[in-house]
């Protein structure tokens, strides 16, 4: 038997999308308003959700308050109030698209999650534009 458990969390950041390889002309054209040279910002909501065995002794799929706090450390103090080009490492060579920064989360959180669960992140740029990014397959 598995059940699937969600745990949603919000961060606030800034980034550019950017490729310095291409134009100005290009940038602007490709990314929009989201190419501002002054950044912008977005609410992020996360949703981590993991799937797994219900363990017999404690009736959990993964204790949440773990979890919880899994997510403040790796995520949350990484990347609330910073600018994600500049103040992170993950985002110095890698655009801080929706889509990148979701595999980049799915990435740092399953070195952390054992491999019984399966992880599934889906990050909320706005109410409206979110991805969805499931490493297992």
């Amino acid at each position: 038997m598995k059940v699937a458990v969600y745990r949603k969390e919000h961060f606030n950041a800034a980034h550019r999308l950017h490729n310095p390889n291409w134009s100005d002309e290009k940038n602007a054209e490709i990314f929009g308003k989201c190419n501002n040279p002054n950044f912008h910002g977005h609410n992020y909501e996360l949703i981590v959700k993991l799937i797994g065995p219900v363990d017999p002794e404690t009736g959990y799929v993964y204790d949440m308050k773990i979890l919880s706090d899994l997510i403040k450390k790796e995520v949350l103090d990484k990347f609330d109030h910073k600018n994600l080009n500049h103040d992170t490492d993950e985002f110095k060579n890698l655009n801080p698209t929706a889509e990148n920064i979701a595999v980049v989360i799915w990435n740092i959180l399953r070195e952390k999650i054992d491999i019984k669960h399966e992880l599934i992140i889906r990050l909320y740029e706005t109410e409206r534009n979110f991805v969805e990014y499931d490493g297992n397959i």
